[in-house]
């Protein structure tokens, strides 16, 4: 078994700067985990301390059933694959391959005859006798990867191994990269900023911002149910609209219009009391002519994704004689673009809106925001 547990992880600089504060979480063995967040969230220092390359100061961590906080990283059976590949640039493919098995003392013969099979099983079998110098990105990532694989660790820890690399590269190396950890089943810890990278490669994310975890699920479940303001905001690749509402009795007071409350959260809210209303750019529908229970706006702007626009609208505010606008965002299918000045009605769909109260999701659907793992390959919850 090579589930991770950590308990109480931290991480504190010589300088006070608390990159880990207190972190508690369980990866299942055979994950496939993704730790999620903007620069200087302490990611990467997580990963590090997980590999031993960082030294905690306090809490723990289990890699299967041993304790490995005090342990250095060759004692602790993980590999790691680094954001610049960190190949020894005088070595060939295939000693780069071998060095780890080098290390560990196995016979020149074998280590040999296993950087071959390893390096076939990733199509490299070719490229052997060359050096990092002469390999484009994707293959220099993939003789990384050959190199954690060879020495069969039980646990993957994959720091952005894919942001060095083109953007068509980079769609071809995740789809190789889910493929293979499905055949190894073994538990992969993969650190990105790039949040489609998480969403389409992880069994579960981890969200983290200043060196704490916000919010754990399943790429469903932090796009759909976002625990908080800030997972909302910087989940997706076009982020949750966030409007300021008011509640009136049954009713939601939302940039000037009156919106049912969410079946979920009635009986939660107290009349008059300041909330945040949540809805996807992506859960919104687009129309030019007037529609019932639709948020009114003026078009600002229209960028063009490809197959649909993301539309930009100032709609009015609560108070709408103060003069002040808030932004609301919608998806529109290609070909049914406004044009900048229009006016258009947004109508949210039903069921798909979130209610925050001091930044935290309120409702029925707020107790799965951070679910348990399940144990096995690919486990999902």
């Amino acid at each position: 078994m090579a589930a991770i547990t950590l308990r109480e992880l931290t991480k504190v600089y010589p300088n006070g700067v608390r990159a880990l504060d207190a972190l508690d979480l369980e990866i299942a063995d055979g994950e496939f985990f993704a730790l999620l967040g903007p620069s200087g969230c302490g990611k990467t220092t997580l990963l590090r301390t997980i590999a031993g390359l960082e030294l905690s100061s306090g809490g723990s961590v289990r890699i299967g059933d041993r304790d490995v906080t005090s342990l250095p990283p060759g004692q602790r059976d993980v590999a790691m694959v680094f954001q610049d590949y960190a190949l020894f640039p005088h070595m060939t493919v295939r000693d780069n391959i071998a060095y780890p098995l080098r290390i560990k003392k196995v016979g020149k013969a074998d280590r040999q005859d296993k950087a071959a099979r390893t390096a076939d099983e990733l199509g490299l079998s070719a490229l052997l006798d060359r050096r990092p110098g002469q390999l484009s990105g994707g293959q220099q990532q993939r003789v990384a990867l050959a190199r954690a694989m060879a020495c069969h660790p039980q646990v993957f820890l994959l720091d952005e191994p894919l942001s060095n690399l083109d953007a068509r590269l980079r769609l071809e190396a995740r789809t190789f990269l889910k493929r293979l950890q499905r055949e190894l089943g073994v538990t992969t810890v993969f650190v990105t900023h790039d949040q489609a990278e998480a969403l389409a490669l992880a069994d579960r994310i981890a969200v983290m911002e200043g060196g704490r975890i916000r919010q754990v699920g399943t790429p469903t479940e932090v796009f759909r149910r976002p625990a908080n303001t800030f997972v909302a905001g910087f989940i997706g690749s076009t982020p949750m609209n966030l409007v300021p509402a008011r509640v009136r009795g049954d009713e939601l007071a939302v940039a000037a219009v009156r919106l049912p409350v969410p079946e979920d959260v009635r009986g939660e809210l107290t009349d008059g009391e300041q909330v945040v209303y949540g809805v996807r750019p992506e859960y919104l529908d687009y129309s030019p002519e007037p529609a019932s229970g639709a948020l009114t706006g003026q078009v600002v702007v229209v960028e063009n994704l490809g197959s649909f626009s993301l539309v930009s609208l100032d709609v009015p505010a609560e108070e709408p004689d103060a003069g002040a606008t808030t932004s609301v965002q919608v998806v529109v299918p290609e070909g049914r673009e406004p044009e900048p000045g229009d006016t258009g009605w947004v109508t949210p769909r039903p069921g798909r809106s979130l209610i925050y109260r001091d930044g935290e999701l309120i409702g029925s659907t707020a107790e799965a925001a951070v679910p348990a793992p399940r144990t096995g390959v690919g486990a999902d919850a």
